[in-house]
């Protein structure tokens, strides 16, 4: 008899950009084919950009466990919720050292194989100017421009007001 292939898949983004001495939700995904279990485990690993070994990040199983030792002791927390399938973690006070791939491998026996979710990390020293900022930017000075455009027509007709009762005025001693 055959039995069916256990499917668990693992969703991470492909790569994430973040400013220097910032923190960073490390968002990961799973789906099961089999409900979700009291064993299973998650393990979150980091290999530096030069290829060296891997280190761990994190562990949870049945709880979140903080490393003892490592780069990231005391700079990473859990912010995963199990019922949802989401096993994120959070990096705090992010360093140009943080730069690598950390991966994200979730067991959920009996589903225990399966893709294994990888996030490719670059600390950068400022935020790229992306399509983000730039329609803020345009928002941003249409907003400025409408505001100096209203400040100029309500000018203008204060102006003609005074100049249209100075004429009656004038009419007035006149007569």
């Amino acid at each position: 008899a055959l039995w069916p292939a256990a499917a668990m898949e693992v969703h991470t983004s492909k790569e994430v950009d973040a400013v220097n001495g910032t923190n960073l939700r490390l968002k990961c995904t799973f789906s099961s084919s089999s409900p979700v279990s009291q064993h299973l485990s998650v393990t979150w690993n980091f290999q530096p950009e030069d290829q060296s070994s891997h280190e761990p990040v994190f562990y949870y199983f049945k709880e979140p466990y903080k490393l003892p030792t490592g780069r990231f002791k005391e700079r990473v927390t859990w912010d995963g919720n199990i019922e949802r399938n989401d096993v994120s973690i959070v990096i705090w006070n992010l360093q140009p050292t943080d730069n690598g791939t950390f991966t994200c491998q979730v067991k959920n026996p009996p589903d225990v194989g399966g893709t294994i979710g990888e996030v490719r990390l670059r600390v950068v020293q400022k935020v790229h100017f992306s399509e983000i900022h730039f329609l803020a930017v345009a928002i941003g000075s249409a907003c400025v421009l409408m505001i100096i455009v209203v400040i100029v027509v309500i000018i203008c007709r204060h102006h003609r007001k005074k100049a249209h009762e100075k004429r009656i005025e004038v009419a007035d001693t006149e007569l």
